[in-house]
């Protein structure tokens, strides 16, 4: 009987996925869906990149991927466009028109300051119904002003990882977490694009696009002002800047693995945690401008994350070392 019960068992599970996979392929053939071996889901998208820089490149590697059809790419870098259809198995542009007739979803991923430049050539052309998207993590979807008059529909959707490299970031794109904006007619439906293939989504407000970047900014590119701040007191010291950036790499690596693993009130340690008015007070007659400021401001929100980590320690003795 229970030989019986595991044949049962294959049978159902191998029936299930042969009508899964007979369904993607007949929508394969009518050219809505792609399928990939290891995403049970599609993404049920014709995606279009004008502009094929590392983030055009990557998203649509990733796209590609996780299953939907990538129409290809049109940029004024013919041998860019190329390139990135040629990586991503999808196909070459000649013309803006073409692109935007062919696909449902356009992703523009062009420098931020070009952005409202490609939608001006847009809006005079096809748009009624696509989903327009651009991955700027600055700007919103406003920029496209008047989409939802030509009946399209306006969206910003910004993977929250840096993209370093065209060829290998889309690799990495699974970890992060995407926040999207725009309109509300299909922003359910892009988020879900992304949540199926595995990555947390979060909609925010059009008007909280601005704060939501300057977050990213202070822990992403603003830790290498810190990191080359720290280098630069070390070569005051006597080290070399090779010794100095190879110094401080376990320090920066283990601390932000803690950080992440556990949060950054868990992962606080230091004189600040240990309440060493001392310490501090000596690290602040050594330090000129504007490393001194730098370490006041920082020392100050460390004080906070203590207090909420030992709500029992009295930390008044270091808020007064920061304000003499």
């Amino acid at each position: 009987m229970a030989f019986e019960m595991k044949l049962y068992h294959i049978f159902i599970y191998t029936f299930t996925l042969a009508f899964g996979l007979y369904h993607t392929e007949r929508h394969q053939r009518k050219g809505l869906l792609r399928y990939h071996p290891l995403c049970l889901e599609v993404v049920d998208m014709r995606a279009g990149f004008i502009g094929a820089g590392k983030v055009g490149f990557s998203l649509g590697k990733y796209l590609a991927e996780g299953g939907a059809a990538i129409t290809g790419y049109y940029s004024r870098s013919a041998a860019s466009a190329k390139e990135a259809a040629a990586f991503t198995g999808s196909g070459y542009y000649e013309n803006l028109a073409d692109i935007i007739n062919d696909s449902d979803t356009l992703f523009v991923t062009v420098p931020d300051g070009t952005i409202s430049e490609i939608w001006d050539d847009m809006r005079n052309l096809q748009v009624k119904g696509k989903n327009i998207c651009h991955c700027s993590g600055s700007i919103s979807s406003a920029v496209f002003f008047d989409a939802e008059e030509m009946g399209a529909y306006s969206y910003s959707v910004h993977p929250l990882y840096a993209v370093s490299d065209k060829y290998q970031s889309w690799k990495e794109l699974s970890k992060a977490y995407f926040a999207i904006e725009g309109s509300p007619d299909h922003l359910e439906e892009m988020r879900q694009a992304f949540a199926s293939m595995g990555n947390r989504v979060v909609s925010i407000e059009t008007d909280k696009k601005t704060l939501y970047h300057a977050a990213a900014v202070m822990v992403s590119n603003q830790m290498a002002a810190l990191a080359d701040m720290g280098a630069r007191l070390l070569m005051s010291c006597g080290f070399s800047s090779e010794d100095a950036a190879a110094a401080l790499a376990p320090l920066i690596e283990g601390n932000a693995l803690k950080i992440a693993a556990v949060g950054p009130e868990k992962a606080l340690t230091g004189p600040v945690e240990r309440g060493d008015a001392g310490t501090l007070r000596r690290h602040l007659e050594v330090l000129d401008e504007p490393y001194r400021g730098v370490y006041i401001a920082l020392s100050k929100q460390l004080i906070e994350l203590a207090e909420r980590k030992h709500p029992e320690r009295n930390y008044e003795e270091l808020v007064k070392e920061l304000e003499r």
